[in-house]
């Protein structure tokens, strides 16, 4: 199946990274949202890195204003119809999403694939809930989308083989590698990396060392870039939090409950770099 038309729903810190690197690859891009002021915030990101990759010798001009030129916003999904795959980039509810894919099924050509970038929600169930089981599949991208290079593919029990294909190739044209996994709690990303985030923040609430301890002594002893407060910090804490109720429910395994620290912050709002705060302080952008 030749993939053309990509519908991208969300246009967040996610979806318009999706966005961008769809229509880089030269498919013509439909973005939606719920109002004109999201999509507008969506559309300045994409533009705003397409000029970081050309600054960076990544991309000319030109292909940056090919780009854009492929890009159309929309807050109806009635304008969804001409699409061959559409990708989900909503909040991280399941209620949400399902009630998004059982509209979509109304919408869209029998033969087009939904594929959704959930970080730990059951490929399964959102399948179940879209009405085409075979032609449904977690699509799961690293954030920043534009820089991170993998893109974990999640087929659901009744995925087709067609379905997965057409999708792993979309995927290595925008110019990522897609490794595969089974239907499974936080997949393989968030199930290895959720409960290390998590961890350190017990580390912390325990008083066992500092915030720029704890980090420091995870880039500089293991080699991460980045270290795990920070990296919680930049996913969202509420995401973090959601991800780590998933695992907990899921595997109902006491080592996945949620830190009490990090639930109460994002109880108080402080939900990292999009709130301004969270394990640590960020001067508004």
């Amino acid at each position: 199946m030749e993939i053309r038309t990509v519908g991208v729903i969300g246009s967040g810190q996610m979806g318009n990274g999706i966005a961008h690197v769809a229509a880089a690859a030269g498919c013509t891009v439909l973005l939606a949202d719920l109002d004109e002021r999201l999509l507008e915030r969506g559309l300045a990101a994409i533009e705003k890195n397409l000029s970081r990759e050309v600054a960076k010798g990544r991309r000319t001009e030109e292909e940056k204003a090919a780009a854009l030129g492929r890009l159309r916003t929309t807050t109806d999904l009635a304008g969804f119809d001409l699409a061959d795959v559409v990708i989900e980039a909503i909040v991280e509810e399941e209620d949400a999403k399902k009630r998004l894919f059982g509209s979509l099924a109304q919408i869209l050509p029998e033969r087009a694939i939904l594929a959704t970038n959930t970080s730990s929600i059951s490929i399964t169930r959102l399948a179940t809930a879209s009405g085409r089981p075979d032609r449904f599949i977690g699509m799961h991208f690293m954030n920043p989308v534009p820089v991170m290079e993998l893109v974990e593919v999640i087929r659901g029990i009744a995925t087709s083989d067609e379905t997965t294909a057409a999708v792993e190739e979309l995927a290595r044209r925008m110019g990522k590698t897609p490794l595969s996994c089974h239907d499974s709690p936080g997949f393989v990303s968030n199930r290895v990396l959720m409960p290390m985030i998590n961890e350190a923040i017990e580390t912390l609430r325990e008083g066992i060392a500092t915030r720029e301890a704890i980090d420091g002594i995870m880039k500089l002893g293991m080699n991460h870039p980045m270290g795990p407060l920070t990296l919680a910090d930049f996913i969202g804490l509420d995401t973090c939090l959601a991800v780590m109720r998933v695992l907990h429910a899921g595997f109902a395994d006491p080592r996945y409950r949620p830190s009490p620290l990090l639930v109460k912050m994002v109880d108080a709002g402080w939900l990292g770099r999009k709130s301004g705060r969270g394990f640590y302080e960020y001067a508004a952008s």
